[in-house]
């Protein structure tokens, strides 16, 4: 049995016992401080606080990683630095298309989180000091890293990791030892990563039990609010960004597009793994698309380590949620600093197992939202990974075709030809 089904049941069990304690058994010092606020709520804090705990080393290390293979840009070339900064882009505006969805549905609103975590160390009051665009934009630089590494001040680590990335990476041999302690040490954080999920389906028990305990059937549409928000984002990226930004800079037809691509996505939704569909898609890229292999070859694979728009979407969704859950008002600089944190973040994270939960935590500490939240995002998120993969790979084949054309690397009599089969 695969993580995803055992996190799903430990989801339904954990609102199945919640539930029957708020509705079935009478309140009493057994239920309420030895169950619900002294077993469900250790274990579900500790989980919580072992998620944490991963965030600066992990975060840290992967971005150190993940510059220094894109850090030299000479070695990249033209096609590498076009390749990337389309990502980014794609990244910022998938994000920016989750908070717009999630705060048109709402769906955080009518859950009252905070009868649920009466103690929380972490997050920020709705009456929070607002801080100046200036000085968010001047915070980002660390003036003590050390102590930016100890707080946990993400937009710092981020910034300071790319830095010592890139320049790892022009240096070379000359400080291959130190790339090869920073390549092993995140080796070791990737092994810690999997084996702190291993507990997820206790944990998420535990957290989902003692919400529906407290809450009672109140968490049920909430839940499913957030379902739609993300399915509904996910829709506007696939079938308006991409296809929009497709038709823009190429010309091509994007309903032609989806049809000859349209297998591909099929295959990512039923496999739920972007790795696996790297060859279906430079295939179907050449042989209906007409894009070169050449550039296929690199931006395909590239796209699952550094492109991973789903995510990015489930996480703008998720911040939104989890304010509105907790009361919580958000500025338009929360907003922009959570685009910043996520879309530089998938540098590095991208493609890694279970590290989507992992930034996303990471996301919430860098405006101060409580991390409790997302325990009930978990379960709920489980059942989109299909969706966000066929998305994914979507993004990754409109910016191969993109960067493609720009560097006249697309026969678009082949597109035309597969056009023609079409509609014979």
């Amino acid at each position: 049995m695969g993580l995803t089904t055992k996190i799903f049941i430990g989801l339904l069990a954990g609102a199945v016992v919640g539930i029957l304690l708020n509705y079935a058994i009478p309140a009493s010092y057994v239920r309420d401080d030895i169950i619900i606020n002294g077993v469900l709520y250790i274990i579900g804090q500790g989980f919580i606080r072992l998620m944490q705990m991963l965030v600066v080393p992990m975060v840290f290390c992967s971005l150190v990683c993940g510059s220094m293979s894109i850090g030299d840009t000479k070695k990249l070339g033209s096609v590498g630095v076009r390749t990337i900064i389309f990502y980014l882009i794609t990244t910022a505006l998938a994000i920016s298309v989750a908070i717009g969805v999630g705060n048109l549905i709402n769906p955080g609103i009518g859950l009252d989180m905070n009868a649920v975590n009466t103690t929380s160390s972490v997050g920020t009051s709705p009456d929070a000091t607002s801080v100046s665009f200036a000085d968010t934009i001047l915070n980002i630089i660390p003036t003590n890293i050390f102590n930016g590494l100890a707080q946990g001040t993400m937009l710092q680590v981020i910034l300071f990791a790319l830095i010592l990335g890139v320049i790892l990476a022009k240096l070379g041999e000359r400080v291959g030892s130190v790339s090869n302690l920073f390549m092993q040490f995140n080796d070791i954080m990737m092994e810690m990563t999997s084996i702190v999920m291993k507990v997820a389906p206790i944990g998420v028990f535990c957290l989902i039990a003692k919400t529906f305990a407290t809450i009672g059937f109140d968490a049920f549409m909430p839940m499913l609010k957030y379902m739609l928000a993300v399915l509904l984002a996910l829709a506007v990226q696939c079938f308006i960004v991409y296809l929009g930004l497709l038709k823009i800079f190429t010309g091509l037809n994007p309903i032609i597009f989806i049809k000859n691509f349209f297998p591909v996505m099929t295959f990512a939704f039923s496999t739920a793994t972007s790795n696996a569909t790297i060859p279906m898609s430079i295939d179907t890229l050449a042989n209906k698309m007409g894009v070169s292999k050449r550039i296929s070859s690199f931006t395909i694979p590239l796209g699952a380590t550094i492109n991973m728009d789903g995510t990015a979407i489930m996480q703008g969704v998720a911040v939104v949620f989890v304010a509105q859950a907790f009361g919580i008002s958000l500025t338009p600089i929360d907003y922009i600093t959570v685009i910043g944190t996520a879309t530089i973040a998938s540098i590095g994270t991208a493609g890694v197992p279970s590290v989507g939960l992992i930034t996303l935590t990471m996301v919430f500490n860098s405006i101060g939202l409580p991390v409790e939240g997302i325990a009930l995002i978990m379960g709920i998120d489980r059942i989109l990974d299909m969706t966000r993969t066929a998305v994914n790979i979507t993004g990754d084949a409109v910016c191969t075709t993109i960067v493609a054309s720009q560097n006249n690397a697309v026969d678009r009599d082949v597109f035309k030809t597969s056009r023609l089969d079409k509609s014979i």
